[in-house]
C-alpha cells in the first residue's frame, strides 16, 4: 500500500495535492473538444461541401463514437481505479493521449475519416478512465467541507477547457496552416497534462484484492443494480445523466444546426459553444457559494426545471427562425433584424 502524502492548505487551487490534478483534468478536456470540435466543423465545411455529401449523419456517428466508452467501459475502469494506484493510471492514460494526438495530425494530413473516427473514440475511453479517478480522487486529497469548492473547480475548469478547446479548435482549423497548428497545440497541451500528472499525490489503493470483471456487460449491469439499492445515489446517477446527455447533445449538434437551420458560417457555431459552455461553467462555481459548502441536492429541482425552460424557449426560436438565403458571419447574425423571426 503506498503511503498518504498529502498536506492540507488553506488554498485549495493552487496547492499541489489539487493543482496537479486540476491542471491535467483541464488539458484533458481541452483536447477532447479542441479534436472533436476541429474535426466536427472541417468535415461540416469543408470535407462534406467536398464530396457533396449531407454532414448530419457523419457528424451523429462521431459524437456516439466519443460517447460510447463511456456507457461500455465505465464499470470496468471504476473497477481499474479501485484495483491500482490511481496517480500511476493517470501517467499511461496521459502517455496514451500523447500518441493519439501525433496520430490525428496523419489523420488530418491523408484526410482519413475513418482513422479520425477511430481516434475520437480512443480520445472517449481516454475521458472513461480517467473519469473515475479524477471523482475518487477528490475525497482522498480534500476535506469534507472543500469537497463542494473541489468539485465545483473541477466543473467549473472542464468547461472552460470546453469553451477554449472549442474556440480555438472552430476558428483555427479552417485558417491557413490550421491543421498544423490545431494538432501542434493538442500534443503541446497533452505534454503538459503527462507532466502535470506526475505531481498528482499518491493515495492508497482502494482494493488491491479485487477481482476485475472483463465482461463489460455484466459489471455495467452490476453497478446498476447496486446504485439502485440507495434511492440516493440512484436519482443522482440519473440527474447526472440527464445532464450530460443534454449537453452532449448540444454540443455535438451545433454544427449542423448552425449550418442547417441558422445557415450560418463556423464562427456561430463557436458562438454557441461559447455560450453554452459558460454558462455551465458559472453555474458549476457558483454551486459552491449557493450551497455554502454543504453536500446536498435541493438545488437540482430549480437546476433541471430552468434547463428544460431554456430548451424550451431555444426550440420556440428556431421554429420561429427563417434563414437568410446567403451563409452569414457572426457579426450578421448578431444584428438580423426581427423580420427574420416570423413572430407576427
Amino acid at each position: 500500500m503506498v503511503k498518504q502524502t498529502i498536506k492540507f492548505n488553506e488554498n485549495i487551487l493552487l496547492s499541489k495535492r489539487f493543482l496537479p490534478l486540476f491542471i491535467t483534468q483541464f488539458f484533458g478536456a481541452f483536447n477532447d473538444n479542441l479534436f472533436k470540435n476541429a474535426f466536427l466543423i472541417w468535415y461540416t465545411y469543408d470535407i462534406s461541401v467536398k464530396l457533396k455529401i449531407d454532414a448530419q449523419f457523419m457528424v451523429t456517428i462521431a459524437s456516439g463514437l466519443f460517447v460510447l466508452p463511456f456507457f461500455l467501459f465505465s464499470a470496468f475502469a471504476g473497477q481499474v481505479a479501485d484495483k491500482y494506484v490511481k496517480s500511476k493510471i493517470v501517467h499511461i492514460i496521459k502517455i496514451i493521449e500523447i500518441f493519439i494526438m501525433i496520430f490525428a495530425l496523419i489523420g488530418f494530413y491523408s484526410e482519413s475519416i475513418n482513422l479520425l473516427l477511430f481516434l475520437l473514440f480512443l480520445m472517449g475511453v481516454h475521458s472513461t478512465f480517467f473519469g473515475p479517478i479524477k471523482y475518487s480522487l477528490l475525497p482522498e486529497i480534500l476535506k469534507k467541507n472543500e469537497l463542494i469548492k473541489g468539485n465545483g473547480l473541477i466543473e467549473g475548469g472542464t468547461f472552460l477547457a470546453i469553451l477554449f478547446g472549442t474556440i480555438i479548435g472552430g476558428m483555427i482549423i479552417r485558417s491557413k496552416y490550421g491543421i498544423e497548428i490545431v494538432n501542434i497545440l493538442a500534443i503541446l497541451f497533452a505534454l503538459i497534462g503527462y507532466f502535470a500528472s506526475l505531481q498528482i499525490p499518491k493515495t492508497p489503493i482502494s482494493d488491491s484484492s479485487l477481482k476485475i470483471g472483463f465482461n463489460i456487460f455484466s459489471s455495467t449491469w452490476q453497478i446498476i443494480k447496486f446504485a439502485k439499492r440507495d434511492n440516493l445515489v440512484w436519482l443522482s446517477i440519473i440527474a447526472i445523466s440527464w445532464f450530460w446527455f443534454i449537453g452532449i447533445t448540444f454540443l455535438s449538434q451545433f454544427p449542423i444546426y448552425t449550418k442547417n437551420i441558422i445557415n450560418g458560417n463556423e464562427s456561430i457555431v463557436t458562438f454557441f459553444l461559447s455560450i453554452f459552455s459558460i454558462g455551465i461553467g458559472i453555474g458549476s462555481v457558483m454551486c459552491n457559494y449557493l450551497l455554502k459548502g454543504q453536500i446536498n441536492a435541493k438545488l437540482v429541482p430549480t437546476g433541471l426545471i430552468g434547463i428544460s425552460f431554456g430548451i424550451i424557449i431555444f426550440v420556440v426560436a428556431s421554429k420561429f427562425y427563417t434563414a437568410p438565403i446567403n451563409v452569414i458571419s457572426l457579426k450578421e447574425f448578431l444584428t438580423l433584424k426581427l423580420s427574420f423571426f416570423n413572430i407576427i
